[in-house]
């Protein structure tokens, strides 16, 4: 619980005062958009395959906080700092530098026992976190492409 509730904070401050690249509508709806991106992945590998979850098995309010504390914050923070105007080389160095610490705290998060995973492993999620930050990067294009 320390290390979900301090990673919601840390992020949270950071996310709010780092100097914005992003307009507040773009942070907003890709901020929605990655809860629900989160969401719908919980509900089909947590709780419909039982492949993983936070703290225990089921639903409860804890879930709440890392949701909406942590994968806005990594959302406006990962958006904020990448490098549109870059090489392909450097936004996919970027990607999968995401993805490394995504691996890194998962494990850290499985230490603490704040994650658990069944019949999952941090090389499953080791393919899947470059895919997830790219469905992050193309969101905002579509958001900045047709509402700003």
């Amino acid at each position: 619980m320390i290390l979900m509730t301090g990673t919601a904070i840390i992020l949270s401050l950071l996310a709010y005062f780092i100097p914005k690249q992003l307009t507040r509508s773009e942070m907003y709806t890709t901020s929605l958009f990655a809860v629900v991106l989160n969401l719908v992945t919980d509900i089909f590998l947590d709780l419909k395959w039982n492949l993983y979850g936070y703290f225990d098995k089921g639903v409860d309010w804890e879930n709440l906080i890392a949701i909406l504390g942590i994968y806005p914050a990594v959302n406006i923070i990962f958006l904020n700092f990448f490098p549109v105007a870059k090489s392909l080389t450097k936004k996919t160095c970027y990607i999968f530098g995401w993805s490394i610490f995504g691996v890194v705290y998962e494990w850290i998060a499985l230490q603490t026992e704040f994650f658990y995973h069944n019949n999952w492993s941090l090389l499953y999620s080791a393919v899947i976190y470059p895919i997830l930050y790219l469905f992050l990067y193309f969101n905002w294009k579509i958001v900045r492409e047709f509402f700003t």
